[in-house]
This record gives structure tokens, sequence and C-alpha cells, in this order.
């Protein structure tokens, strides 16, 4: 099921993903984005069951207008965020890729394909169509926020059907993106993992896309020599 939110629906997904916690959510509100965007059974015993994109969720309504249990709010970001990616979102088999990375966006280019136009990949929302989340940028104590793994797997999706990826991001260790996609995907997509050929850093926010194609072409030109 998917289908665009509304305004009020939107800022009640965005704080379900709030840090520090909300603790002002209204279950009212909840049980609607819910409903909005996901396929609702309501069960013998009260529970509400939400299906989207083969994952479900179940719910036991709470007795008060608010929605004040941790866990079960919980329950629903991850429910969240597992929905968000269609399993049918891939690249053409055989593709030498580039992803070019930070927190805020990945955008994956097909380095063959001159004039490529990248696919953009942001924090999700929750109908999957890559539209902006929520900043995640946002810091609590000084330490950044844990990523979106809606975030990487879709990421990861969108690279099965490639021959080789080379990454491109603007700094490394645990503030970089490109450092935590490729952690991800040797954890949980080592076959993907294994077709990445370099992790490049790069002044990415001061070169043109033909610039950062440029570089990805003469790498993998190298590369194949």
């Amino acid at each position: 099921m998917d289908v665009q939110m509304s305004g009020t629906h939107q800022a009640t997904y965005n704080a379900i993903f709030q840090h520090p916690v909300a603790h002002n959510l209204q279950w009212h509100d909840v049980r609607s984005m819910l409903n909005s965007i996901s396929d609702v059974e309501e069960e013998h015993n009260g529970n509400l069951r939400f299906a989207r994109h083969g994952e479900t969720l179940t719910v036991h309504p709470p007795k008060h207008k608010d929605l004040s249990d941790i866990q079960e709010l919980m329950k629903i970001r991850h429910f969240l965020e597992r929905s968000a990616v269609p399993a049918h979102q891939t690249v053409a088999d055989g593709a030498h890729l580039l992803v070019v990375i930070d927190h805020r966006e990945a955008r994956i280019y097909q380095t063959q394909l001159h004039g490529s136009i990248p696919e953009r990949i942001v924090p999700y929302d929750p109908d999957g169509l890559r539209r902006h989340l929520h900043n995640v940028d946002d810091e609590a104590n000084g330490q950044r926020q844990p990523e979106l793994k809606a975030f990487y797997e879709a990421i990861a999706q969108m690279l099965r059907g490639a021959e080789k990826i080379l990454i491109f991001g603007s700094s490394t260790g645990s503030s970089s993106a490109m450092d935590y996609l490729l952690t991800d995907l040797k954890e949980r997509h080592p076959d993907i993992a294994k077709r990445v050929v370099d992790t490049v850093v790069v002044n990415e926010q001061h070169m043109s896309e033909d610039e950062l194609l440029a570089q990805a072409r003469a790498f993998y030109a190298i590369t194949e020599r």
C-alpha cells in the first residue's frame, strides 16, 4: 500500500522517530497515520494488525489517549523502518556503480552511462518514495543519533544487480556515512560488500556531477587494465 501522507500524518511519523523519544504522542494520531499507509485488520481480541510491504505489526490499543508505552512506540518505529523499502528497487545487472553518500542522501550513478541520472535515496518517509523523513544530524549530548537502518537497506537493495561498486564519501571513521554503509553491507549483505572495489574520500560538495563521474570512470579504467 503506497500513498502520500497528509501534513498531519507526516508530523506524527516524524515524532515517532524523534530524539529524545516523544512523550506527547496521541494514540488517535498514531493510529490514523498507520491506517493511511498500511492495510489494517482488527482482531477478535481487540488488537490491530497492520501490514505493509510484507511486514506486519500487531498493536494492543492503549486505554489512555496518549501512547506512553515506550516498548510499543519502539515496535511501531521498527515496523516503519522495516516496511519502508519495497524489495523490487534495484539497478541493471552488471552495472559499474558510483555511490556518493553522506548522512543526508545517497546518489547512485551507473558510470557506463554518459549523462547518467542518479537514483537518489534519503532517509525514508513511510511510503518509501524517497522523500525526506527528518534531519539525521540531530544530536543529543554531543553524540550523533543512530542512523535509520531503512536508509542503508534501501541503498543495499539498489546495489543488488551491480558488478562493481565504488563509494565516494566526505570523511572516514565513526562519523562517516561511507564507512557506516560499508560496515552495514559486510554485516547484512556480504555478497554485495564483496563487489565494493574501493571507498574514496572526496570533497564532493565542491565537485560537479561530471567531475565525480569522471573520477569514477578513471578509477574503473585503471582497475580494468
